[in-house]
């Protein structure tokens, strides 16, 4: 047992946070998402929601600076967006990460995710939760 990881990090996810290198994508997705069927890894971490998990991660995870966006959004092709985000938005902001966010359509996201380096299922039930984080370097 190690201090001052949430228990809410498995330790097949920290394993997975730990082999991702700078530009690498890990994809968070809520209880909907078809996370078995697109050929990545998959680490389950039932029984939770996606914003308790975000928190957990960007406390290890950095963003990546280099590029133009670094948090990926799938659209819900509405006029109102879905509630979650505005925990997203905060989440970010509380981390002090730089980030960036991007909405993709719901296929142009589907696309993006068959690249990720793992991918988190949840039991998040917000529809259009999902969110893919590009990592970034350690800076010390």
């Amino acid at each position: 047992m190690l201090k001052n990881i949430p228990k809410i990090i498995s330790p097949e996810l920290m394993k997975v946070l730990l082999e991702m290198g700078h530009g690498d994508e890990i994809l968070l997705a809520d209880g909907n998402y078809p996370c078995h069927s697109v050929g990545v890894k998959v680490v389950r971490l039932d029984g939770h929601g996606i914003p308790e998990i975000l928190k957990a991660i960007l406390k290890y995870f950095p963003l990546d600076t280099f590029v133009e966006e670094n948090v990926l959004l799938m659209d819900n092709n509405l006029s109102t967006k879905p509630e979650i985000w505005k925990s997203y938005e905060e989440i970010l902001y509380d981390s002090k990460e730089d980030f960036r966010v991007k909405v993709l359509e719901r296929f142009k996201f589907y696309e993006r995710a068959k690249n990720v380096f793992a991918i988190v299922a949840t039991s998040e039930s917000a529809l259009y939760a999902n969110i893919i984080l590009k990592k970034g370097v350690v800076k010390t």
